[in-house]
Parts: structure tokens; sequence; C-alpha cells
């Protein structure tokens, strides 16, 4: 309990603090003042996420289905090179590829990164439950992911190696297991 309630405090002051003048903020904490909770919380920074537009707020967007919707716990490096990929192409563009901290940014602070295994996450369970009751939050999340993870598999650089049974994935792909064992689990 008090762990939602820490949450829902940093969630309001985040909500106060992205008004920059006094009066934008006065009128936020009004708003913050009479929300019913987490919910509401949730509601308004996905509103702001929302609003961002651009490459900012669909980056925060596609971070939030990839964690929500991913067959297992990403690791901030398998995210990063998701995000990276471009459907249909034939090569993974390393230059494409966004920076942990340019993936958290736009997220507003509901995906966070344990520092112990490196894996990203929502900042709490009633978020994971949060965002899929909106029917309209993502577009074919599974579809999305399996065509990444399809996409990624049909590289050039991934068709080259050597298949082996005692296989890792090179480092230069951390993408690479995770699409190879859940593509189609996401359909």
């Amino acid at each position: 309990m008090a762990v939602r309630r820490f949450l829902l405090v940093s969630l309001s002051i985040n909500t106060i603090l992205e008004g920059v003048t006094i009066r934008q903020r006065r009128k936020r904490l009004e708003e913050v003042a009479k929300s019913n909770g987490l919910s509401d919380a949730y509601a308004a920074a996905l509103t702001r996420l929302k609003a961002r537009g651009g490459y900012e707020s669909a980056l925060g967007l596609k971070v939030l289905m990839w964690v929500v919707y991913s067959e297992r716990p990403l690791l901030a490096e398998e995210l990063c090179d998701a995000l990276g990929v471009e459907t249909r192409s034939v090569d993974l563009d390393s230059e494409n590829v966004p920076t942990l901290r340019t993936v958290l940014l736009p997220c507003l602070g509901l995906v966070t990164v344990e520092p112990s295994s490196s894996t990203v996450r929502l900042v709490h369970s009633t978020l994971h439950e949060y965002l899929p009751s909106d029917p309209t939050l993502f577009h074919s999340p599974h579809s999305t992911i399996a065509e990444v993870c399809l996409t990624y598999l049909n590289f050039r650089n991934v068709w080259d190696l050597v298949p082996t049974f005692d296989y890792s994935a090179p480092p230069t792909m951390p993408l690479l297991e995770y699409a190879s064992c859940y593509w189609e689990s996401t359909l």
C-alpha cells in the first residue's frame, strides 16, 4: 500500500511540474487534488505523453507496448534493439537504435530498469493492469511485435550466422534470442 501511495505522489508531482508557469502548476495541482488515485494519475500521464506528439510520443507508446505485451521481461538492450528495427528492412541500422536514456525519457516515469538485472518493467503492477484496459492505446500490439521479430530474424547478418547447438546470440544482436523464441507466440 505504501508503494502505491509513493507512486501516486511521484506521478502527481510529475504532473504538476510539467506546468511551466505558476498558474499552470496551480491548475494542475487542483486537477491532481480532484483525482481518484492511480487510475487518474496514469490517465493524466498518458494524456501528457500523447500531447507531446511526434517522435517522442510515438516512441513512448512503443516502449509501453513492448513492456506490456512482450512474452517475457525484456532486457534494456533487447528493447532498444527492437525499437531500432524498421520493418521490411534487410539489416538493422545501428545508428537507428535509440539509447536507453532516449527510450526512457518520453515514458514520463512509467517505465524503469531494474539495476540488478537490466530488465525493463513498468513502474508498478497496477499500470500493467491499467494499460491493456484501453483498447485504443495500442494498435495491434501482438502483430506489431511479431512483425518486428520476423524482420529481425530475416536480417542478412542473422542468416549469415553459423548454427550451433551451444548457441548464444552475438552481443551485436541482443534481440535475436527473444525474436527467435517468441515471434509466433505474439500472433
